[in-house]
């Protein structure tokens, strides 16, 4: 494997390892306001990061490359309202799609075409993680300044459950 592209791919190990952590720390924001079901999210958000850390973790190492950890830095997002760290999963969801795209890109160029085949999963993931993330910003704009509305959505957060993915490796 080309050492821009194992240098690129264990960077995004620690992103996704970053992701999980500042999810975790969405949900604890949530906990402390006793909104549960957008805790239970998060925390579920929390699990999915990191399989896909696992997942670059594991195509890293049936390919013969090393994993190599970077110190995870601490969240830094304020949060001073329920708004606030919604908005920042969905921009965050935008900067990791940039990441794992820059990694496509490269891979492309090197004809690197089993691990373009492995990123493929991943681009439809962010997808849906950019979709489910705008979602709950647009759902909190719409009803979440009502406090029946806000606990309804809340409820609705609760009942989400962990799906592990399921992706065979090269």
């Amino acid at each position: 494997m080309e050492k821009e592209l194992v240098k690129l791919l264990n960077e995004q190990i620690n992103a996704e390892l970053y992701s999980a952590y500042l999810y975790l720390d969405f949900a604890n924001y949530f906990t402390d306001k006793d909104l549960d079901g957008y805790a239970n999210w998060y925390k579920i958000q929390t699990q999915e990061e990191r399989d896909h850390a696992l997942l670059f973790m594991q195509y890293m190492q049936n390919n013969g490359e090393r994993v190599v950890f970077d110190a995870i830095k601490k969240p830094d997002v304020k949060l001073n309202n329920f708004l606030d760290p919604l908005e920042a999963g969905a921009k965050h969801e935008r900067y990791v799609t940039g990441l794992i795209n820059n990694i496509y890109a490269v891979a492309y160029e090197k004809k690197d075409f089993r691990t373009t085949q492995f990123l493929d999963w991943f681009v439809k993931e962010q997808g849906e993680e950019e979709k489910n993330a705008d979602h709950m910003v647009d759902q909190y704009k719409l009803f979440g300044n009502d406090p029946k509305g806000l606990y309804a959505l809340d409820r609705e957060f609760a009942t989400r459950v962990y799906n592990p993915p399921s992706l065979v490796l090269g």
